[in-house]
């Protein structure tokens, strides 16, 4: 017979026996359970785990198309700030010419909006009006008058008539420049009337130039001519007794006299009106201060404004 160990263990309710192969037993059922319970332990946090993991992938990736979101604006941003200094640093290039324009000192240190407040308040109606209407002498150089305006004996036939316009010293080749803006009404040789070759620009408000007794007409007729532009050079052509330039002013078909028009600018701004006064000024002024609104509201309108963006 094999042997046993038997323990016996005594309380107050009595006397239990176990044998070593019971103990042994229950023991490993012991560490059995302790090891099972371990596994699912270690089970559940590693699923735990897993789980965090995809969750911190997902941010992960969320986190990247948010970045690259961002740095899409930001490129946009970018190129909006460029076209912006584009436009801004034109708008600079544009209100530079109105300072010019209107005789001011051009200032880019100065705050742009008091530039340009400054500009439109002094004098840009008035040089839109110096640009639009007859204004300043029609030769590059220096002259006097040598016929003014009004009755006289013509210097080759003799004849008392009516001189519209004045006669201007000019030696053969000196260039003629327009007095205004406009379109050239006429350009070439002018036949029966004695002027020989001839220049008439019509300019706005019905205002027109003729030049005479040119050399060489260098414009033609339909274009489009700016203020100081050379469109010939003086001569003798035509029934004269010398070269020199014919100047004349017209308004509503009606020949005014060019002196005052060729003596005004900024300086003298109210003279021509008080001296010529069958032209109706103030009528003509409202038009000219549409023009200068409208070119104020596109300088505005050129002004960026990013904060919308």
């Amino acid at each position: 017979m094999k042997e046993r160990f038997t323990v016996t263990i005594t309380d107050f309710r009595g006397a239990r026996h176990y044998s070593l192969h019971q103990i042994a037993k229950r023991f490993a059922l012991g560490v059995a359970g302790i090891l099972l319970l371990t596994l699912l332990g270690g089970a559940t946090a590693i699923y735990a785990l897993n789980q965090r993991i995809d969750e911190l992938d997902t941010m992960r990736a969320h986190t990247e198309e948010v970045a690259a979101s961002i740095e899409e604006r930001n490129q946009e941003l970018r190129n909006l700030i460029a076209a912006r200094e584009r436009e801004i640093h034109q708008m600079d290039l544009e209100l530079g010419q109105i300072e010019a324009l209107v005789g001011l000192e051009p200032n880019p240190e100065a705050d742009r909006g008091e530039r340009l407040d400054t500009a439109n308040q002094t004098a840009l109606e008035k040089s839109l009006m110096l640009s639009a209407i007859p204004s300043g002498w029609p030769l590059e150089e220096a002259s006097v008058i040598t016929s003014g305006y009004g009755w006289r004996n013509h210097p080759v036939t003799g004849e008392r008539r009516f001189h519209g316009a004045v006669d201007l010293r000019a030696r053969r080749g000196t260039q003629v420049l327009a007095a205004a803006d406009g379109v050239v009404n006429f350009a070439g040789k002018h036949r029966g009337s004695g002027l020989g070759n001839l220049v008439i620009i019509d300019h706005d408000f019905s205002f027109r130039t003729h030049y005479a007794h040119l050399q060489e007409v260098l414009v033609e007729q339909g274009e489009y001519v700016r203020e100081g532009e050379v469109i010939a050079t003086s001569g003798a052509s035509g029934n004269v007794n010398g070269p020199h330039l014919h100047y004349e002013v017209w308004h509503v078909q009606r020949r005014l006299n060019p002196e005052p028009f060729m003596k005004w600018s900024l300086s003298n701004y109210e003279e021509l009106f008080e001296q010529e006064g069958r032209v109706k000024w103030d009528s003509l002024a409202k038009g000219i201060k549409r023009r200068a609104e409208t070119l104020e509201r596109r300088l505005s309108a050129r002004a960026p404004d990013l904060s919308e963006n």
